[in-house]
C-alpha cells in the first residue's frame, strides 16, 4: 500500500474512518502518519482519520470525542433548520462513556467559538461523524424548541428519510406534551415556512388545506376557507420567478381568489405581521366565496 491507497481507503470508508478500518483494508499505519504529514489526511484525534474535504463541524466535534449533533447534524442530514441566531458553535454529542478530553489540554479563547455539547441518550445509532436521525430531531426539540423541531420533522418526513417505524419511535421518545408534533407533521410542506405558518395558525383555530391546485394558477402553499391563498415565498422566489409569482397572483384574482404572499424575513423575524394581516383577512371573511368556488 501507498500514501496514496490510504488516503483512498478513507475516501471509501466515507471520509472519516477509525485507523483500525483503514488497517483492516491493508494499509499501513506507516503511510497513514506519511499521508498526515503531507496534508493528504488529517487526525482530529488519535485513532480517527478525516479527508481535508471534511466539514470543520465535524472535524470540531472528532476532536472532542464526539458527533455533530441537533441543528448542525439536522444540516448534514439536509434538514431545514431555522436560523434564529447570528452565530451558532458546533453541537456536539458526548457519548456518556467518553468526556469532551480536547478542551481541557487546549481551551478555546473564546467559549462561543467551541461546541454546545449534548450528553442525551443516543435514540438510534451513531456513525463515527454524527449522531442518528432521530436522536438529532429529538435534540433538535430540546435545544430549540417546538417550532424548529417541527419544521425539522417535516422536512424529513418530505425527503421520506423517516418510516412509519421510525416516527412512532420518535413520537414515543418525546415528552408526553410533545408528541402532538408528530401526529399533526405531514410529508407535503416544500419547506420549513410552510411549516411554521401551519403549525402558529394552529392556535387560532384555522384550518388550512396545503398543497392545493387551483386550474390556471397551479399548486398554491395554503388555502384557507373557500378563497384565501396563504403563500410563503423562500429564496426560490426571486429573480424570474417573483415575476412568476406575480402573474399567479394576478391569475386567481380573476379567478375570486385573494392571495397574500409572505417572504422569508416576515415569517421568522416579523410573525406578528402576518399574523395579523392573516387574522384580519378572516375576519372580514376574505376566505368565504359568495360564489361557492370549488378547486
Amino acid at each position: 500500500m501507498t500514501v496514496e491507497s490510504a488516503v483512498a481507503v478513507v475516501e471509501m470508508l466515507g471520509g472519516a474512518a477509525r485507523t483500525r478500518d483503514v488497517v483492516a483494508q491493508g494499509v499501513r499505519k506507516g503511510d497513514l502518519t506519511r499521508a498526515r504529514q503531507e496534508g493528504l489526511l488529517l487526525r482530529p484525534r488519535v485513532g480517527v482519520y478525516v479527508t481535508p474535504a471534511t466539514p470543520p463541524a465535524t472535524v470540531e466535534a472528532l476532536s472532542h470525542r464526539g458527533r455533530i449533533a441537533c441543528v448542525t447534524a439536522g444540516r448534514a442530514y439536509g434538514l431545514w433548520i431555522l436560523d434564529d441566531r447570528d452565530q451558532e458553535p458546533v453541537h456536539t454529542w458526548i457519548d456518556e462513556k467518553h468526556h469532551p478530553m480536547r478542551i481541557a489540554i487546549h481551551p478555546e479563547p473564546d467559549d462561543r467559538a467551541c461546541c454546545a455539547f449534548h450528553r442525551d441518550v443516543a435514540l438510534d445509532e451513531p456513525t463515527l461523524t454524527c449522531v442518528g436521525l432521530l436522536h438529532c430531531l429529538r435534540q433538535i426539540l430540546a435545544c430549540r424548541g417546538e417550532e424548529a423541531f417541527f419544521a425539522a420533522l417535516e422536512s424529513a418526513l418530505r425527503q421520506s428519510l423517516i418510516d412509519d417505524e421510525a416516527r412512532e419511535r420518535l413520537k414515543l421518545s418525546l415528552p408526553a406534551a410533545s408528541r402532538w408534533l408528530v401526529d399533526f407533521a405531514r410529508s407535503d410542506a416544500d419547506s420549513g415556512l410552510e411549516s411554521l405558518v401551519r403549525l402558529r395558525l394552529r392556535k387560532h383555530g384555522l384550518v388550512l388545506t396545503p398543497q392545493v391546485a387551483i386550474p390556471g394558477v397551479g399548486i398554491v402553499d395554503f388555502v384557507s376557507g373557500d378563497c384565501l391563498i396563504l403563500e410563503a415565498d423562500g429564496d426560490t422566489h426571486e429573480g424570474p420567478s417573483r415575476h412568476r409569482d406575480r402573474v399567479r397572483d394576478a391569475v386567481a384574482m380573476a379567478l375570486g381568489f385573494v392571495s397574500l404572499r409572505f417572504d422569508y424575513a416576515l415569517i421568522v423575524h416579523e410573525w406578528e405581521v402576518v399574523e395579523a394581516a392573516i387574522l384580519a383577512a378572516v375576519s372580514r371573511n376574505l376566505h368565504r366565496s359568495t360564489a361557492g368556488l370549488t378547486w
